[in-house]
């Protein structure tokens, strides 16, 4: 398998003493490139911990990352950020968009953060791609829901990051945007070749990719092709 993410002995326990809770419990699994991997199970099994954790968006835990071949949780603030912006682009079920700005604002927005101005020809392709290329002037509260996700993704890809980490991404839409969101998750897979992870509880959103992680209380209880 040619392995894009590297988790190793994963260890996560939140508060201390009596009433601590092992989130995640010796957690060692890869992820191949250009893949959809689906990480599924129940509510507090530990699968959102293990998302953040691979993204390093949370530092506190025991094991080791690796980012191709460097190891992430022990970088500094400043390189973590830096390669999380080049290299991640994260999807919540939320949305995350900043409401005073317009949808290509959101869009453009991290590549702000490593001042990097990508082509208009990109940008407008993007937009195309997803959907929204007639709303891009329009703020977060004139967008629907799926199109609020759709420039979600958007600004996921914007510094066209090798990896998508998707929280729930389906999880506060309607059925029908729902599938045209993983629709569109699976053409950036094969059509850009991003490797893409998706935190889910739903076994038909898990079904439509290429591997499904199960994880319960904290470890992985099976690893298989989803097809």
């Amino acid at each position: 398998m040619d392995a894009i993410i590297k988790a190793e002995n994963i260890s996560k326990i939140y508060g201390k003493g009596e009433t601590s809770v092992k989130a995640l419990d010796d957690v060692t699994i890869s992820f191949e490139k250009e893949k959809m991997t689906a990480i599924i199970g129940a509510s507090g099994s530990g699968k959102s911990t293990l998302l953040n954790i691979i993204g390093g968006l949370d530092r506190q835990a025991d094991g080791k990352v690796y980012i191709g071949e460097q190891e992430i949780l022990k970088l500094g603030d400043k390189e973590l950020a830096k390669l999380r912006a080049e290299k991640i682009g994260f999807v919540f079920q939320f949305f995350k968009l900043v409401p005073e700005l317009t949808a290509l604002e959101n869009i453009l927005f991290p590549s702000m953060i490593i001042n990097k101005k990508p082509e208009k020809s990109y940008v407008d392709d993007l937009c195309k791609k997803l959907g929204i290329e007639k709303r891009v002037k329009h703020y977060p509260s004139q967008l629907s829901g799926g199109q609020q996700q759709r420039t979600a993704i958007a600004r996921a890809l914007i510094n066209d990051p090798d990896i998508l980490l998707c929280d729930e991404p389906t999880g506060n839409l309607d059925g029908k945007s729902g599938k045209e969101v993983m629709k569109l998750l699976e053409r950036m897979c094969r059509e850009m070749k991003k490797t893409i992870i998706i935190v889910t509880h739903d076994m038909n959103i898990a079904k439509q990719c290429d591997r499904i992680i199960t994880i319960s209380d904290g470890r992985i209880a099976d690893t298989d092709l989803s097809n």
